[in-house]
């Protein structure tokens, strides 16, 4: 079966080295290993020495060196509005403390279904609806400097926000890089 072991980022990406598209949803672009089907049919196993978020307009690179380069798929979404700046970076703050992914544009933020966070985000007063387009949420600053070569190697650390997370009420550690290189605890108050 033909491998793929490599990502090259979307701004790497050479257009004449395109055999192909893979369209995957949000869920299915954060992945490590899995068999996988390209728009025309071909399967390929992706085989990557970590987890990584693919992004909309990033290659994987075939054992051959043709590229299968991704591509958002339409999903069900909210599109968090405001009247005003001010109110969308503030719904914008209350997300990023909740961890929820959230695509961040001029007008709207768009994140995914999620009957709490949308009461959240109402009762601070934002208006929500129910759309279809393409998911691409922001990555994390330390995610986006380990995908482009920056910041040292990979570490699991903790931290605890003493705040419940929305992951279904359940309050939740992280392990993730924080390009620091220690182990520890951020504690945010």
């Amino acid at each position: 079966m033909t491998r793929s072991t490599k990502v090259i980022r979307h701004l790497g990406v050479r257009a004449d080295l395109v055999a192909d598209t893979i369209t995957l949803d949000h869920h299915a672009r954060h992945r490590r290993r899995v068999t996988l089907k390209t728009d025309s049919g071909l399967e390929f196993l992706l085989d990557l020495d970590r987890a990584v978020v693919l992004d909309d307009g990033d290659a994987l690179e075939l054992d051959d060196g043709r590229l299968v380069q991704v591509k958002a798929a339409p999903e069900k979404l909210v599109e968090v509005t405001t009247f005003n700046p001010l109110r969308l970076m503030r719904a914008a703050w209350h997300l990023g403390n909740r961890h929820v992914p959230a695509e961040i544009t001029q007008e709207a933020i768009y994140i995914a279904e999620d009957a709490v966070i949308e009461a959240m985000l109402r009762g601070i007063g934002a208006a929500t609806k129910q759309v279809v387009r393409p998911f691409k949420p922001e990555r994390g600053a330390y995610e986006a400097s380990q995908a482009h070569g920056h910041g040292g190697h990979d570490h699991g650390h903790d931290h605890d926000h003493g705040h419940d997370h929305h992951d279904h009420g359940h309050k939740h550690e992280h392990g993730h890089d924080c390009g620091c290189g220690g182990d520890h605890k951020h504690h945010h108050g």
